[in-house]
């Protein structure tokens, strides 16, 4: 099964540990440019600009084009997402969401367009782009919610929803923000490189394969087994709807 994901940083963190996951199942790579909206990623397919790292792994293998990435493999699944600072703001979406989806249409008839939902900021981020949301963590993952089944529905778009499974695990004891020793994020938007990124992947893992996250062996180096045991309960399994 192959997957391209066209995003961001945020896709980096998701994706990081999605092969290793699958044992190698799924064929997953990425493109990425840090802090890529919708808009700029029009803009790159009418320019046909290669400004994109095409990563396996969150690793650079060359640098690409979205026109050479899609012929590179018969993909199964192609996902799109907005910037995470626009994320919950529906009028940065259009028309810029409905161009993609055509044009990916286009190119790759067979493969299902998919939209991944990302997380809400960390209540404590200093993020430029938090103050949208008046700084409320709760808030922004609201707004992300609505602004995205909005368009998924226009577009009949299934979503993978890692806003829900990172608020779950923000739920946790551990991640408390107040009191908890650890955070799902790094630095109050990216997820942090072990269970943020781990919970992430197992969410992207559940959509495409439709397996139970609960039966995933694979453990990130230098982690907590039964900390990981917590995240899978953590997964938003009903993301996997229109």
């Amino acid at each position: 099964m192959n997957i391209l994901c066209i995003g961001n940083s945020f896709s980096s963190d998701a994706t990081r540990y999605l092969q290793e996951i699958s044992n190698n199942e799924l064929f997953v790579r990425n493109l990425y440019i840090g802090g890529c909206s919708l808009e700029t990623h029009v803009k790159n397919i009418k320019e046909n600009n290669a400004f994109y790292e095409y990563q396996k792994n969150d690793k650079k293998i060359m640098m690409s084009s979205i026109q050479d990435a899609l012929k590179r493999k018969r993909w199964h699944f192609i996902s799109i997402q907005q910037v995470s600072h626009f994320s919950g703001l529906e009028e940065t979406y259009e028309p810029y969401i409905g161009f993609l989806v055509d044009y990916l249409k286009k190119e790759c008839p067979k493969a299902e367009i998919v939209f991944h939902r990302t997380w809400s900021y960390d209540p404590k981020s200093t993020h430029e782009g938090f103050k949208y949301y008046d700084r409320d963590s709760e808030k922004m993952y609201n707004m992300i919610v609505e602004a995205s089944s909005k368009f998924a529905k226009k577009y009949n778009l299934r979503v993978i929803d890692n806003a829900t499974s990172i608020q779950n695990g923000r739920k946790l004891k551990e991640f408390d923000v107040n009191n908890g020793p650890l955070s799902m994020n790094r630095d109050g938007f990216h997820l942090s490189l072990d269970y943020g990124r781990y919970l992430a992947a197992l969410t992207m893992y559940a959509f495409f394969t439709g397996k139970d996250p609960k039966d995933v062996t694979f453990e990130p180096a230098n982690t907590d087994h039964k900390i990981l045991e917590k995240l899978k309960k953590c997964v938003a399994l009903k993301a996997v709807i229109k």
